[in-house]
């Protein structure tokens, strides 16, 4: 019997089927749901349904057909070395599952490293190279210099002898403990500044030129420098050539000529490389930039010396050099803030750092955030390590006060673990009470 108000001038038809309000204008009558049919899909999880409505309004829904189910597209994942494969099976409703694939396939070494991955076989026996010590020397008085003794096997090398001619004495005192036959197979001479050449010249001939016989001598192809200490420079190589020294300009090494190669292995299982940058064929007015640069490599530990390149020149060393990582980078111009711009050190990446300089000197820069080492320098630094050594710090400029920092820094290899012992202490830059009261380390 139809549902709702029945209009008194209409006769009870208890034979009408159906639900809902009846139209009083529609007189009582057998539903027809095939007026309007729709059938609903059904999905992967639930069946379909057919929703059927009469003309007068009335719907019923009855069942459609079932449910499908998930139908999954496969995409296999390989396994690698160490980790297993999987398979994703992605059905198109966008229902995922994982499940697991093949084992890991393990490493498949050849003289010890993986031909799949290029991991080294941790059984692999350490490399013993001769062994490489290399002192970063403090210089005997108020100044900023640089000054780096290497000990390479039995081959003895000399970088750089600032800071004043009255270094001379300081430097040949500390190099005469390891070198014991007076001769220096090689030497190398960054750039034309008094803070990297005047102990090679020295004061009544006791310069490190009169001292030592001098095997090779490496220096910069170009300067603008017209100082006496240069001009003495010049005359002491000069007696160097004409004893026998053999004499090359960094341009003239990494170019290969006079039968020069590139690389040279100084000891057992270590190299010498003079790098190349821009300047040392391009005029600057910055004669930092003028500065030799060398890499030294002992199996797969590198160490990086860039006298007192700055950013410009950094950049070209970048560009022209597959540069490694590096164990030890020697801070490019004592830490300055012009120098181990962000692009050098992101490629090289140090894990350990030394400083030449007197820390907070003002002999450059009275600004306190310009002396060495400035927090630019630390900045940059401080994502890849905080393995930061400073040989030397300020007391009182004025009256000529300085003190040890770390001291003589020595960094040490036979070819694995790098190792740094001081002189005066290990303490690390931002542990130090200068650091402290002066520099912030960044977050990182």
């Amino acid at each position: 019997m139809g549902g709702g108000t029945i209009d008194p001038e209409i006769p009870d038809d208890s034979s009408t089927g159906g639900s809902g309000t009846v139209d009083p204008e529609l007189p009582d009558h057998v539903h027809d749901y095939n007026y309007n049919v729709v059938e609903t899909a059904p999905t992967c999880t639930e069946a379909g349904f057919v929703t059927k409505t009469c003309a007068c309004g009335d719907v019923k829904t009855e069942v459609g057909k079932p449910a499908t189910g998930h139908s999954y597209e496969e995409v296999e994942t390989k396994p690698t070395c160490t980790e297993a494969g999987f398979v994703t099976k992605t059905c198109a409703c966008g229902d995922v599952k994982t499940e697991a694939g093949k084992p890991a396939t393990g490493h498949s070494y050849k003289d010890y490293v993986c031909t799949v991955c290029g991991s080294v076989d941790p059984k692999k026996p350490e490399e013993k190279t001769a062994k490489l010590d290399i002192h970063f020397l403090e210089l005997g008085n108020k100044y900023t210099g640089d000054c780096t003794y290497i000990k390479a096997g039995d081959t003895d090398i000399l970088i750089d002898a600032g800071s004043r001619k009255d270094s001379a004495t300081t430097i040949t005192s500390y190099v005469n403990q390891y070198c014991t036959d007076g001769k220096l197979e090689y030497v190398i001479a960054t750039h034309a500044h008094q803070d990297h050449i005047a102990g090679f010249v020295g004061s009544n001939n006791q310069g490190v030129f009169d001292v030592y016989r001098v095997g090779t001598l490496i220096d910069f192809p170009k300067t603008g420098v017209s100082t006496q200490i240069y001009n003495n420079y010049k005359t002491k190589r000069s007696n160097l050539i004409a004893n026998g020294t053999k004499h090359y300009t960094a341009l003239e090494w990494w170019k290969e000529e006079k039968g020069l190669t590139q690389s040279i292995e100084i000891a057992d299982g270590i190299t010498m490389n003079v790098l190349y940058q821009k300047y040392y064929e391009t005029s600057t007015s910055n004669e930092n930039n003028y500065s030799v640069c060398v890499m030294f490599s002992q199996g797969d530990n590198h160490y990086l010396f860039t006298g007192d390149l700055e950013e410009g020149g950094e950049k070209s060393l970048v560009q022209s050099n597959n540069l490694p990582k590096v164990k030890l980078y020697k801070a490019g111009h004592h830490g300055s803030k012009t120098s181990s711009c962000p692009e050098l050190m992101q490629v090289i990446q140090p894990e350990v750092v030394c400083v030449c300089c007197c820390a907070g000197s003002p002999e450059y820069n009275a600004a306190p955030e310009n002396t060495f080492p400035t927090q630019d320098f630390i900045n940059n630094v401080a994502p890849y390590t905080d393995k930061i050594y400073v040989t030397s710090l300020t007391v009182n400029y004025s009256n000529n006060q300085t003190t040890s920092m770390n001291g003589n820094i020595v960094v040490s290899s036979t070819g694995g673990e790098v190792t740094v012992n001081c002189s005066n202490n290990n303490t690390i830059l931002k542990e130090t009470a200068w650091f402290k009261q002066n520099r912030t380390w960044p977050s990182v």
